[in-house]
């Protein structure tokens, strides 16, 4: 058995039906995983009741003994998250069988309430992973749950909580510096997409482990990111409590490619930085709890943010300054984290003309602006400096009548809109980007006929329906990938002060596209 060399231990989960199964997977992981989690409770014959301990101890033993990695045995009930159907009298006579006949191999993870219920002399504490995994999403009390752990002489803790937001995760980050301070091992993790936080920058504060499935299919808890993307996407073994800490805001970001573009541009600057995203629907507590330097809980590298849907106006009074665009804008989609406090920009103009500077001679152009958002009101500001004649189209026209009377924008009602009279329309609402609004589109080719342009701000999928019903329409059509890749660019400038490697970024992004 060897241990793989690295700045932080990856934890490969096996889950398969039966013992060969494991190892082929054992055996592709082998190369990306520090550890192994052989999660019994995914295989058919731990499943059931009707086997003896000893008959599934037998089977268990050659995967024990020829093991390459430091292994973790798992036996999960569903309550705590697996697929085991045992009672916990059933689960507690194989664990005792298991440890009387020596047969435990690295690590065995044990529920907290089964070790409360089996008695402290048949367990080898030395081996054992107290855990508890709580799926409710009310809040509980994880200090004293920690504290009812800690009692306990087992060789590591594990607490493992559901988040929906990530300023969630703060408790995790609590819980991991009081047990530096207590000098206890701790494996902590905020469960959900909200939480991929921790699961980044856990080990670097001191989390024993991080787990990460071989691929997105494999995995057996919300939120974990494959081993493949710690190492090489996020760079985790290079991780540590003075990495630059950058990253996307809004909800939902699920689907963003900026972790791929912006990490690969620091890879190739050998810069000591990571980019996260950050799901969040409470803007204001991210930023007071995390981000602001004077209040924030955490003691992080703070360089940057992305700002997207829908936080882009809101978080205008949450900043120390704002830059005079982005004021006109009333958008902030970047902000510059400094010692002092926090600075916006507005990089969203820029990119929305970076693709149309060869396609069209904007001055005089007859401009329609589908939206009332943050990423319409930069697309307005950018096509009235341009010196462009521009319409707004919206459902909700009282919402948006401020918008347009502040930007000279007349305003039409998007029900009955037929686009023929225009050189160009902007679609700049999130309609057929990925998640709950693909397969959207705010106009039909029979409303796009005539139209000269139209340009579909959302990039992910590049491929969307209203791309596809304007090229039925006969309209020349642009996708929205540029003006990400563009807008990005003028980001990285921002944060870091240097030129941005826009080739690699633009090659970066098309292929991320390319996989969804």
């Amino acid at each position: 058995m060897s241990e793989r060399a690295s700045g932080a231990r990856i934890c490969v989960p096996l889950c398969a039906d039966d013992f060969e199964g494991a190892w082929q997977l054992a055996a592709r992981a082998h190369a990306v995983a520090d550890m192994f989690e052989l999660r019994l409770d995914c295989f058919d014959e731990f499943a059931r009741a009707d086997r003896a301990p000893v008959e599934l101890i037998q089977a268990l033993r050659p995967f024990i003994r020829e093991r390459t990695r430091p292994l973790i045995l798992t036996l999960r009930p569903e309550e705590q998250g697996g697929w085991s159907h045992l009672r916990a009298e059933e689960r507690a006579r194989f664990w005792r069988e298991l440890f009387a006949r020596g047969e435990a191999p690295d690590f065995v993870d044990l529920e907290l309430d089964l070790i409360e219920g089996l008695g402290h002399e048949a367990l080898d504490w030395s081996r054992i992973i107290c855990s508890h995994h709580e799926f409710l999403e009310s809040p509980i009390d994880l200090e004293a749950l920690y504290e009812r752990m800690a009692r306990l002489p087992a060789r590591l803790l594990k607490i493992a909580v559901s988040v929906t937001d990530a300023v969630e995760c703060l408790p995790i980050f609590h819980l991991l510096a009081r047990a530096r301070r207590d000098g206890r091992q701790l494996i902590a993790i905020a469960m959900g997409f909200a939480g991929v936080v921790t699961r980044v920058l856990g080990p670097a504060h001191g989390a024993f482990l991080t787990y990460a499935p071989l691929i997105k299919e494999g995995a057996t808890a919300p939120g974990q990111v494959t081993a493949a993307e710690l190492r090489d996407l996020y760079r985790i073994d290079a991780i540590n409590r003075e990495t630059q800490i950058y990253g996307i805001i809004g909800s939902p970001v699920a689907y963003s490619i900026s972790p791929q573009i912006h990490n690969r541009a620091f890879a190739s600057r050998n810069m000591d930085a990571v980019y996260l995203p950050f799901e969040t629907r409470d803007v204001e507590s991210f930023i007071r709890r995390l981000v602001h330097p004077r209040t924030r809980e955490v003691d992080w590298r703070w360089r940057g943010l992305s700002v997207t849907i829908p936080h882009k106006s809101a978080i205008l009074n949450l900043l120390d300054s704002v830059d005079e665009a982005a004021r006109q804008i009333g958008a902030v989609n970047t902000i510059v984290v400094e010692e002092d406090g926090l600075r916006g920009y507005n990089t969203d103009a820029e990119g929305v003309l970076a693709p149309l500077r060869e396609a069209i001679d904007l001055k005089g152009a007859r401009v329609a602006i589908i939206g009332a958002g943050g990423a319409a009101r930069a697309a307005l500001w950018a096509f009235k400096r341009e010196g462009a004649r521009v319409t707004l189209f919206a459902r909700d026209l009282p919402k948006a009548q401020p918008v347009a009377r502040e930007f000279g924008a007349d305003l039409q009602s998007l029900a009955e809109a037929r686009f023929a009279s225009f050189d160009l329309v902007v679609n700049a609402t999130p309609l057929g980007a990925r998640g709950a609004n693909e397969g959207r589109t705010p106009a039909t080719a029979e409303q796009l006929r005539g139209a000269g342009i139209a340009y579909d701000l959302v990039y992910n999928p590049s491929e969307t329906l209203f791309l596809r019903e304007a090229r039925q329409a006969g309209c020349r059509t642009i996708g929205g990938l540029s003006m990400l890749v563009a807008q990005a660019t003028r980001q990285f400038e921002l944060w870091t002060g240097e030129e941005a490697p826009v080739d690699l970024m633009l090659e970066v992004a098309t292929r991320a596209l390319e996989k969804n």
